[in-house]
């Protein structure tokens, strides 16, 4: 009998790699979650939630646009419950590193969940190629608070490959991991591999919280998006995530990507290339 699985935000960074490396699995039935499929899901409008899981056995949510928004935990608590209700017997949580509103969602997803895995992670490799980064690397120059932060960069390659290890076995039950990469890098470290691997001059600017805030507002970012960055910025980027683990490792039995190889593979495809 097929795995039905249900992957919520299925066109994100890690979504549809989850849904990539699922797809040719005989054993397993995927269901797409997300606004334009033909059964649809959005976190904004709760009707649509119940179609979503009917026949569902499990559920990998990543929640839009981060589990750090004010009704996060509501809509957390609301669709755990009604999952379950419905028969969905595990859930897998991609969840926010160091994010004391993600902690309240992670609790609630234990408490209205059968059988649960939590998986943290904080900024992607891919926040510079398929994210709110990109234009500014496209245009040469980024310009960013927190300059002197360290941050464990992680692959959402790495994080999918978890997440599918996850909601295939079940000795992954009752844990929590936190995803990782191997190293330790500021952002200007990180603008610096790109532009050695793109072989681009992109300088790096290092803007107080408010400078970069009043930057998002000239460019005429919306409010919610300015509020969230500000927020990471502000509350996730004062050294609590200047660590590495070995989860990574533990649970795929290979390393964790490095940002250099990410970088690498990355400027290969073209992306950083402001002709393309």
């Amino acid at each position: 009998m097929k795995k039905k699985i249900l992957v919520l935000g299925s066109n994100g960074k890690t979504g549809r790699r989850v849904v990539k490396r699922l797809e040719n699995n005989p054993e397993v039935e995927i269901r797409l979650g997300s606004r334009n499929e033909t059964i649809p899901f959005d976190w904004e409008n709760p009707e649509t939630w119940q179609n979503a899981v009917k026949d569902i056995d499990t559920v990998y949510i990543t929640f839009q646009p981060d589990l750090a928004v004010p009704f996060a935990a509501e809509a957390i608590e609301h669709f755990t419950k009604l999952a379950t209700a419905s028969g969905v017997q595990k859930i897998v949580l991609l969840s926010g590193r160091g994010e004391k509103e993600a902690q309240v969602c992670e609790e609630i997803v234990k408490q209205n969940t059968k059988k649960w895995t939590i998986i943290r992670s904080s900024w992607f490799n891919q926040n510079f190629s398929e994210s709110f980064f990109l234009d500014p690397i496209l245009y040469g120059i980024v310009a960013l608070p927190r300059a002197e932060a360290l941050e464990p960069f992680t692959d959402a390659d790495d994080i999918a490959d978890v997440a599918v290890e996850a909601l295939l076995n079940e000795n992954h039950n009752g844990k929590t991991y936190e995803l990782t990469g191997p190293r330790l890098l500021t952002f200007k470290d990180a603008v610096n591999e790109i532009a050695n691997a793109s072989d681009r001059n992109i300088s790096f600017q290092a803007l107080s919280l408010e400078e970069y805030k009043q930057m998002l507002q000239e460019y005429q970012v919306p409010e919610d998006h300015i509020w969230l960055v500000n927020y990471l910025f502000e509350q996730v980027l004062d050294g609590r995530n200047s660590s590495i683990t070995s989860d990574i490792e533990k649970i795929l039995g290979r390393k964790a990507k490095d940002f250099s190889a990410y970088a690498e593979e990355t400027a290969k495809s073209g992306i950083w290339n402001p002709e393309n």
